[in-house]
């Protein structure tokens, strides 16, 4: 046979990767397109998505590459960047990330493959996992109640802002913002004051922070130049006056500092970065928040609670309808829906590891070198700009300093020979950060680096004997913190893996089985995209390195853009956003900034169907505009004699319609193009909400289809997990006429245009860290590999349609009866017929070992079915098998063959326990209880508790690690 390309690509098995990647092989997809009468995957697309949209051109993104191509270019960017030392500080501290923790947490898919916790009776694991984090949290800062993690340091500060803001109910809009805060975070909060008219007044905190009656303030600790202030007094004095301080706080300092809420703080937020997360180039990290138990209702993102199960044994869930946003809308005062779970995890269980005592030693060191470096800097004629320090001190520069040699610029050259970053503090200052990772080595080199040759002379002994430390007498900590046993008897690694281990096996993740989740896209997370993630060229660099150093991570980032501009047909793309919703609102700022630069900036009006996501209005309010509903009809297509009625009754105003495409209901509407039109004829502009892009990559263009702006889920569409609820990217992709909008960041020019948004996140290019993924699933997939996952994403979801249509109604269809990538079935009925409500359903489904469906939205009472295109039909057959099967069992209550109360779906889940008791009393047998269908029994999943008591865990709220045994006494 002669060799050919195309014989030697076959050999290559350069699309060997597209077919682990795609569930059903070619003869799987050939027998579920016969079951939907259709002969190839184009005659299904045609039939499924309206032609008025469909793109012919194919993606220009080259062939598919085979795994090893893409792990060696991979291993090209992260050698293009250069690790050095970081002790620039700012936020991101360096730290070790413990091996168990890296191998049995960050690289396990049982703990990144989960999904977000709403049925906890399959998360008990993660929950008790986020409980441990949210104790670290309370204890740490000192405060009432903590929640289960957000988004970044900058973002929780914001959401801290607008917390005081809803709490204070004052007529004041003035927050006030220590300038010793990090300055990313002072640029996150003016972006997020803006919109709402919320004045940032960035000041000194010794002078008079009060003057213009602020309702908060916020306070850094230690500042970010590394000086430790007492905030008591003025704590005192702002609550006199009404107004609430928010302290953001370093977590390993408070090891050794008075905790905030000693001193006063009504809200504590920060990073819990330097607990075993890598740096990452800015993320993914998880934030903490914390607060006083009295604003509980107003606190942001999702709370873990104790309650419990059906039994009356102890059970955690997610407390106070966390979710709120999905139940108050344009009402929510934030549109946070998702939190960093992965990191959280791994930061609580840093915790676990080390123990109160172990946490303690780290800081304790990390001090007393700080505290030696500064001795010797001093002791070299050196001023330092504060004699109070954790781990972080400024440093004179100017022509006092003995060593100066030059000022600053010099010492930072000599500081990058011995590969060592430092912070730019301005001509006359720099800045140094320790931490964890810091050596004896390094305080020497540092010396050097700053008195060349004199430095080298000091003695470290000497000075380890002289050198006292620098926190205050004042603010020494000496409350207790981590009592709890979780945190006191882990240390030795059997006992850290045997904890770790028994916690994912509470789970359900798609290491085990498919996790149907409508609007989720819960595809194949494959190891060779996870694998760089952890290499140290990418979860090395600090995300204000110099950038000569990142040019690894800035070429992947300019490839990345330019793939997810080819897929989107967008000519702009920002990757800052580091979730869906943080997308959600960029999009809208891009919007509001657009008008304004055209005089318009009086357009506040933002339609939004009835349909839409909850995080939809929430963004849209947060942006400053005012929602107005546009129904939906019986299809569950928008009204379009609605949306056209209401868009030219506020076209003077118009700024918007945020529209879902694939529509929420999960159809292709045949109407999107005349509803962009609609818009734009008013002087609107389209945002669309990508969540459902799954089904359109390769096979529709939204930036030539009407929207102007999309947030693309890469934590979805792009194969970066979820993470339990985290991590998530969602960046946005513009229309040209509105990429000079898109965010740009303050320390780093080169992150966006000078013309856009200020910063939506703390880091310059958000979640970096993870960014590898998505460029990997692309690269591997190639342009025909994305389009046809898209195909078999789009026929999986209709022959699960199919095969359940004689059981349960499908509520929605489109185009010949067609469904997108996932199915709305509806169960609605089954209360009147059988007293059988949703959730029985869902809680059923776990005696089969499956994750629900996503329940009750965008329709109460029903469950939205989305399997990916990563599901084997053998796989999408046991679903379809356990819903058919669940089907007799509810066909049995309304023959009367089982009663309506006692039954195995009111019963469901059913655990060991319920099987081993001695007494059985219920009327099926304890065989149909737990292996309803032969195929159970292979691979039996055993819910850890029983049905979840919500209301009581409500009533009697607790959100911290205590004896199990008290959970029973509450």
């Amino acid at each position: 046979m002669p060799l050919t390309r195309e014989s030697l690509r076959k050999l290559e098995h350069r699309d060997e990767f597209i077919r682990r990647h795609i569930g059903p092989d070619d003869g799987d997809i050939a027998v579920m397109l016969e079951t939907l009468g259709m002969k190839s995957l184009g005659e299904l697309i045609e039939k499924a998505i309206p032609a008025s949209i469909l793109s012919g051109r194919p993606l220009n993104l080259g062939e598919a590459r085979s795994e090893q191509e893409v792990l060696d270019s991979l291993r090209g960017f992260a050698g293009r960047n250069r690790v050095f030392r970081s002790m620039i500080g700012m936020g991101y501290p360096d730290c070790h990330v413990p091996s168990v923790i890296l191998r049995n947490i960050l690289e396990d898919p049982g703990w990144y493959t989960a999904y977000t916790p709403y049925q906890p009776e399959i998360s008990q694991g993660r929950l008790e996992a986020l409980l441990n984090f949210q104790t670290m949290v309370m204890d740490l800062t000192g405060m009432e109640i903590a929640n289960a993690s957000l988004l970044d340091e900058g973002t929780a500060a914001a959401e801290a802002m607008a917390l005081c803001l809803s709490v204070t109910k004052g007529d004041g809009r003035t927050f006030f913002v220590s300038e010793d805060c990090h300055p990313q975070t002072i640029e996150v909060l003016r972006t997020r004051a803006e919109p709402i008219g919320v004045e940032i007044v960035a000041g000194d905190h010794r002078g008079d922070p009060l003057a213009k009656k602020p309702f908060g303030l916020l306070l850094q600790y230690p500042a970010t130049c590394g000086e430790i202030f007492d905030y008591a007094g003025l704590a005192r004095e702002a609550r006199e006056a009404g107004a609430l301080v928010v302290v953001a706080a370093d977590l390993l300092s408070l090891l050794l500092l008075t905790p905030p809420g000693e001193f006063g703080a009504d809200v504590v937020v920060g990073s819990s970065q330097r607990f075993g997360v890598p740096l990452g180039f800015g993320g993914p990290s998880a934030a903490y928040f914390a607060t006083l138990e009295k604003y509980k209702r107003a606190m942001p993102g999702r709370i873990v609670g104790a309650s419990i199960d059906a039994a009356g044994e102890p059970a955690l869930r997610l407390a106070l309808q966390t979710r709120e946003q999905h139940i108050r809308r344009e009402r929510a005062t934030s549109n946070i829906c998702t939190a960093q779970v992965l990191l959280a995890v791994m930061a609580g269980m840093y915790a676990v590891h080390h123990g109160p005592e172990g946490l303690r030693r780290i800081a304790q060191r990390v001090h007393r070198l700080a505290s030696l470096l500064a001795a010797g800097l001093e002791s070299l004629g050196h001023t330092l700009r504060s004699g109070a320090f954790f781990d972080t001190i400024a440093v004179e520069a100017g022509a006092a300093g003995a060593g100066s040699a030059g000022g600053a610029g010099e010492i930072h050259r000599r500081a990058r020979e011995k590969g060592i970053n430092l912070r730019p503090l301005g001509p006359d200052a720099v800045g140094v950060a320790l931490d964890e990772t810091t050596r004896r080595e390094d305080v020497v080199d540092l010396w050097e680096i700053f008195s060349p040759g004199a430095g080298a002379g000091l003695s470290l002994e000497a000075l380890e004997a002289e050198a006292g430390d620098r926190i205050p007498e004042g603010l020494r900590r000496t409350s207790p913190y981590l009592t709890h046993a979780v945190f006191n008897s882990c240390q030795s690694e059997t006992e850290m893996l045997r904890y770790m281990n028994r916690l994912r096996e509470k789970d359900v993740s798609l290491a085990r089985s498919m996790i149907p989740l409508g609007s989720c896209t819960m595809k194949l997370n494959a190891t060779s995209e996870m694998l760089p993630v952890t290499w140290a060229g990418f979860s090395g660099i600090h995300p204000f390195a110099p950038v000569d150093q990142a040019e690894g991570y800035l070429g992947l980032i300019r490839e990345l853009e330019g793939m997810l501009s080819e897929v989107t047909g967008f000519e702009g793309i920002s990757l800052q956003p580091n979730s869906g919703a943080q997308g959600e609102y960029t999009g809208l700022l891009v919007i509001r900034k657009f008008h304004e630069s055209r005089g318009e900036g009086f357009r506040s009006i933002c339609l939004i169907p009835s349909s839409a996501h909850g995080t939809n209005p929430a963004s849209a309010v947060m942006a400053d505009l005012d929602v107005v509903v546009v129904d939906c009809d019986k299809g569950g297509n928008i009204d379009v004699d609605d949306l056209r009625a209401k868009a030219e009754k506020h076209a003077e105003k118009l700024a918007a319609l945020m529209i879902t495409y694939p529509s929420t209901h999960g159809v292709f509407e045949e109407a999107v193009t005349e509803i962009c039109e609609i818009i734009h004829r008013n002087g609107g502009q389209v945002y669309m909400d990508g969540a459902n892009l799954n089904a359109m990559v390769g096979l529709c263009l939204p930036g030539e289809f009407g929207p102007d702006v999309s947030h693309l889920n890469l934590h979805k569409t792009f194969s970066i997990p979820h993470g339990g609820g985290g991590p998530g990217v969602g960046p946005i992709g513009v229309r040209a006429h509105l990429a000079p909008y898109l965010p740009r960041h303050g320390l780093r020019p080169e992150a966006g245009p000078e013309t856009g948004i200020s910063a939506v996140s703390s880091a310059p290019w958000g979640s970096a860290g993870v960014l590898p993924i998505s460029w990997a699933y692309i690269s591997m997939m190639g342009g025909e590999g994305l389009k046809k996952a898209s195909q078999v994403a789009i026929l999986s979801a209709n022959y699960i349609a199919r095969r359940l249509a004689p059981h349960f109604e499908v509520l929605y269809k489109g185009l010949n009866g067609l469904v997108a990538h996932e199915c709305i079935v509806d169960v609605r009925p089954l209360k009147e017929t059988a007293g059988v409500e949703v959730e029985d359903v869902a809680k059923r489904l776990m005696d089969f070992g499956f994750h629900a469906p996503t329940m009750s939205f965008p329709v109460p009472g029903t469950l939205m079915i989305e399997p990916t295109e990563s599901e084997s039909k053998e796989e999408l057959d046991r679903f379809c098998e356990a819903m058919i099967c669940i089907r007799e069992e509810i066909r049995e209550i309304e023959a009367g063959k089982s009663g309506r109360e006692d039954n195995v779906l009111k019963n469901a889940p059913h655990t060991a326990a319920d099987i081993a008791a001695d007494e059985w009393s219920h009327p099926y047998s304890r065989e149909k209880a737990v292996f309803p269908l032969p195929w159970v029994r292979r691979n039996k999943y055993w819910p850890p508790v029983k049905r979840v008591n919500n209301p009581y865990g409500d009533r009697n709220l607790v959100c911290s690690c205590l004896p199990i045994e008290s959970y029973a006494e509450v």
